[in-house]
């Protein structure tokens, strides 16, 4: 299988090689820091991503969620001090977790780009930064997450959680991977590749929890 040009890997621009095939798209492996991901000509349109966004029903009532998203509300909560200040990237319709940071007496921000797109947020310096269930959307995803990264305190916190492909036997059947929307796969390598260009501590919590520690704004910016 040719590699070609369009299929560089989207996260450290290294060629990639032709990972699986399923019934409705072709996923692409680096072997450089192990992402996976779909191109560009399965990708949907902005369209029809936001239709698919529509369709989510979560709330601020709704206790399933809330405990969802509890999983990176914790450990953040555990390693920031009181009265910080955050964002939420990605933060869908209803900012849930930002309201939840909130009640903790935290100052947060949020982001989205279909739903809360105002741009002057990128001009602030945050203590952290969490982003749930949205790098797994991101075409670009080293560039939006240097975007972010420019946007944290020395020694601040970026909380990432997204599911991690583990084999390609598993990923064969991953459920995760039929979400249209879902666009490139993190495995824990990939992690521990962005943590080594940042030169930040990575630590994993459960299967989809990465919180990065430590952050500098200068490095890692190639």
């Amino acid at each position: 299988m040719n590699t070609s040009s369009h299929n560089l890997c989207p996260l450290c621009g290294e060629a990639t090689v032709f990972f699986q095939e399923d019934k409705k798209r072709r996923y692409f492996l680096c072997h450089n820091c192990s992402l996976v991901h779909v191109p560009a000509e399965y990708q949907l349109s902005n369209e029809h991503e936001k239709e698919e966004y529509d369709k989510h029903e979560n709330s601020f009532e709704d206790d399933g969620y809330r405990q969802f998203l509890s999983r990176m509300l914790t450990p953040v909560l555990g390693v920031i001090s009181d009265h910080s200040v955050g964002m939420d990237f990605g933060c869908g319709p209803a900012p849930v977790l930002a309201s939840m940071f909130r009640d903790y007496g935290h100052d947060v921000s949020i982001y989205d780009k279909y739903y809360f797109s105002d741009e002057s947020v990128f001009d602030k310096k945050y203590d952290f930064v969490v982003t749930t269930e949205v790098i797994e959307h991101l075409a670009d995803p080293w560039h939006q997450l240097l975007k972010i990264k420019r946007c944290i305190k020395p020694n601040g916190i970026l909380g990432v959680m997204t599911k991690r492909w583990l084999s390609a036997e598993r990923f064969r059947g991953w459920h995760y991977k039929n979400d249209p929307t879902h666009i490139v796969f993190f495995h824990e390598q990939t992690f521990r590749y962005l943590a080594n260009q940042w030169q930040v501590n990575v630590e994993f919590i459960g299967s989809d929890v990465v919180l990065f520690k430590g952050m500098n704004t200068d490095t890692g910016d190639e």
